[in-house]
């Protein structure tokens, strides 16, 4: 298993999440100069959106786009930032009375209880095209050829729809009240969790051109990671309070088959370390030597919320 190496990790996370939320910034206000966007809902938007949170995923994009050979400009943090709006999206439809029915996220009122829950389905469906549109025109930006940068599009789209979140959504909502199997629960969280996880890796290394190799290794690291990143998720709802979380954690309210009741608290934890092994081991085989990829790993089963 990879060590982690002497680097300012702390200095390296905040540096990366200002340069995201100046991207995030930039798109919001694209957006809310559009005509098909209306004022309630571009205020929702903004509120999902700009809400604060770790960032992890743009953070990860950017990461995989300089391992793969790329250089850091304001184009990959605007590319990077249309994985965030799909995250947001899936926050704010995660949080409504027909879903998780959760009044608390990121330590505020959840976007459907601040602005109501027609304006939060309707604003948070609108992110989704809006998220593609702003990979496509990052790609371009980049100097992706057309073919390239409609990849990266398609990449993070296949990641959002129904073989990705939207699809994980549909199973976690049809396995309440049942106990799932440890296999039916991996696939239900490499969809939900791991998908856009895996494909923020996988927009910037596409974006980069990166080789196969390092293509294939960075989207095994995404899966694992994604996949420890919800057992973490699970562990932490077990143990901590809401206002800790800054969230509701209802999995037990909803009974939802969770890493927690299905392993207990001591397998899941060996459960999360042994993912981020395999995404460590996938840097390894292909050879990827990125200090800030393994820091981010053993982040995911270090973290607090």
């Amino acid at each position: 298993m990879s060590e982690v190496k002497p680097v300012d990790f702390n200095g390296y996370l905040e540096a990366e999440r200002l340069q995201v939320e100046e991207a995030l910034e930039r798109a919001v206000r694209r957006i809310e100069r559009r005509d098909d966007v209306t004022a309630d809902e571009a205020a929702v938007i903004r509120y999902g959106v700009m809400g604060g949170g770790k960032r992890l995923r743009p953070i990860l994009c950017v990461t995989a786009y300089v391992a793969s050979g790329g250089c850091r400009s304001a184009s990959v943090y605007d590319l990077a930032a249309s994985v965030e709006l799909v995250h947001a999206y899936s926050l704010m439809h995660d949080d409504l009375p027909c879903m998780d029915d959760a009044e608390l996220r990121r330590g505020r009122p959840a976007a459907h209880i601040e602005h109501g829950a027609v304006t939060a389905v309707w604003g948070a469906a609108k992110l989704i095209p809006l998220a593609a549109i702003q990979a496509l025109e990052a790609a371009r930006l980049l100097g992706c050829e057309e073919a390239l940068a409609r990849s990266v599009s398609k990449t993070l789209m296949r990641a959002a729809g129904g073989g990705g979140m939207v699809g994980g959504q549909w199973m976690d909502l049809m396995g309440e009240g049942r106990a799932l199997g440890p296999e039916e629960l991996n696939r239900l969280h490499q969809m939900k969790t791991g998908a856009l996880l895996a494909a923020s890796l996988e927009v910037g290394s596409v974006a980069a051109e990166a080789s196969d190799k390092v293509r294939t290794a960075l989207l095994e690291y995404g899966s694992a990671v994604g996949l420890a990143f919800q057992i973490v998720d699970d562990i932490l709802d077990e143990t901590s309070s809401s206002e800790a979380l800054g969230k509701n954690p209802s999995d037990a309210q909803l009974q939802k088959s969770t890493y927690t009741s299905l392993h207990g608290l001591d397998g899941a934890k060996i459960r999360a370390r042994a993912e981020i092994e395999r995404a460590l081991d996938a840097l390894a085989t292909a050879r990827i030597e990125c200090d800030e990829l393994i820091s981010l790993a053993h982040f995911v089963v270090e973290r607090g919320r």
